[in-house]
């Protein structure tokens, strides 16, 4: 069963960074895409970047696009969020999960995941 653990998360000030992992297990990394979600409370956890198998194809929210880059290593079995020029509105949870590919980690209903990991918090603040 595949196991997903984020860390990375804190507290920084607007205009800061930071790095998010998630450290994935029970299974083949590399025959999944990876997408990170980010959910604040009474929201729905919404998807905000997602990277393919290879690496090579990624997808960004237009809010985070230009600020986050995602990106994997499939040799350690980890995918990252490196989070620039941080604001307010990204502070809430982010979550990490594995699907087929891109365009179904972008598009499918969050429910209909599984399971999730814990999640980190990233907090941003003055």
């Amino acid at each position: 069963q595949v196991h997903l653990v984020e860390s990375g998360g804190g507290l920084v000030p607007p205009g800061g960074s930071l790095t998010l992992s998630c450290d994935f297990s029970g299974g083949l990394f590399s025959a999944y895409a990876v997408g990170w979600f980010h959910q604040v409370p009474g929201k729905e956890r919404k998807i905000v970047a997602a990277v393919s198998k290879s690496g090579f194809g990624t997808f960004y929210t237009d809010f985070v696009k230009g600020r986050f880059t995602i990106s994997r290593d499939n040799a350690r079995n980890t995918a990252s969020l490196t989070m620039n020029n941080l604001k307010l509105e990204d502070t809430g949870m982010y979550y990490c999960n594995v699907n087929n590919d891109v365009e179904t980690v972008r598009s499918m209903n969050v429910n209909w995941y599984d399971s999730w990991g814990q999640g980190t918090q990233v907090t941003v603040s003055s």
